[in-house]
Parts: C-alpha cells; structure tokens; sequence
C-alpha cells in the first residue's frame, strides 16, 4: 500500500471559476454545508426563479443541467486517469465508480434538455454572471495527468475532492432556486453521493 508523504496540503488546487475549497475547511464540513461555495455566485443570479411560461421548470433547472453536464464531462476525464495510475486498488475502484456515476447523469441531463427543447450549453456570458464554470481546467486535469507516480494518488484525490465540492454546490442551488421536481431530486442524488465521495476520498488521503 502507497502512503502519501507529508501532511494534506491545506489547500487543493484553485479552480477556474468558484467553488473550491480547503481540505481543512471539508475535513471541518465547512465546504459540505448548504450555501457554501456557490452562495454569492450561483446560478440563481444568472437564471433566477422564475417559472418559464407554461412550462414545469424554470431557468434555474435548465442551468443546472447545462452546467453539470460540463462539470461531469470534466470529472469523468479526470476520473478516467485512475485506473492506469494509481497504485491503490480502493481509489481505482473509486474512481471507476464516479466515472460511471457521471457519464449515466450527464446521458440523463441531455436526455431532459432535448425534452425541454433547450441548448446542451449555455452561453458564456450566462457563466461569466456567477463567476465563471466551475470545475477543473486543461492545465488542472495536465498536472493531475503528468504527476510523478509517487505523487499521483494524493494530486487526484485533492482534485477530484475539490470538482465534486463543485458539485455539490450546484446541487444545493438548484435545489433552492429550481423549480421542476425532478431535477430537484436529481440534485439532492448528487449532494448525496458527492458528499459520501468527499469522505471517502479524506479517508485515503489519511491513510
């Protein structure tokens, strides 16, 4: 088994956008409380809550949707490094399962954007209103990719913690500013299962 050398680094890597976080401030559930991250810059500010005219969803849900295909699109490449690089059976398995996870919600997304007659994306400037797309840039997913093996379970792990905290935070914004209840629930799917991740991912980093 492969020990990480020296203490967690109190900080993950910055992201392009909001959202990221300490490792000290998840290890303290700072990051996991509701509103964090995303309170000043979520979606709400670009959609608001508004109910589209004859419609069971507001704009809101189509945000959400549209930027958590991106975001999964971005974790999925990211988890999709593991398997060939890590050293730990426990974060191959992981890593297999958020992959998994979130190409099955990011088909299921499509599928209720198609449904609703809207844009797989949104604009960018409908992003540039809350800060920017959260989520892991070329250059994050190139240094997680090029670590040294001795380095690359402990740079996946704060890199991936820190993309499903992002997670998170979308979550808990559509389900405060979202109308449709579907999409509600599915947000409260991904706060859940993030959250477990986030915990599992602190356990290795500890151990």
């Amino acid at each position: 088994m492969v020990k990480r050398a020296g203490p967690i680094v109190l900080a993950v890597f910055l992201l392009t956008g909001c959202g990221a976080h300490s490792i000290q401030e998840l290890k303290g559930g700072e990051g996991l409380k509701s509103g964090g991250g995303h309170a000043a810059h979520g979606p709400a500010r670009a959609s608001g809550g508004t109910a589209v005219p004859g419609r069971d969803y507001n704009p809101a849900d189509v945000m959400f949707l549209q930027m958590m295909m991106a975001h999964n699109g971005q974790g999925v490449r990211l988890a999709r490094l593991a398997p060939d690089r890590a050293a730990r059976e426990e974060v191959r398995t992981l890593a297999a399962a958020i992959a998994t996870t979130q190409e099955t919600e990011a088909a299921s997304m499509s599928e209720r954007l198609i449904g609703w007659r809207q844009p797989a994306t949104a604009r960018a400037d409908e992003h540039a209103a809350h800060g920017g797309m959260p989520g892991v840039g070329e250059e994050e997913i190139a240094a997680v990719a090029d670590a040294a093996p001795a380095d690359f379970e402990k740079k996946f792990l704060n890199m991936m913690i820190a993309q499903q905290d992002d997670a998170i935070q979308l979550a808990r914004m559509e389900v405060a500013t979202g109308l449709n209840a579907e999409v509600k629930a599915m947000a409260e799917r991904v706060d859940a299962s993030r959250s477990a991740q986030i915990k599992q991912m602190l356990a290795l980093l500890d151990q």
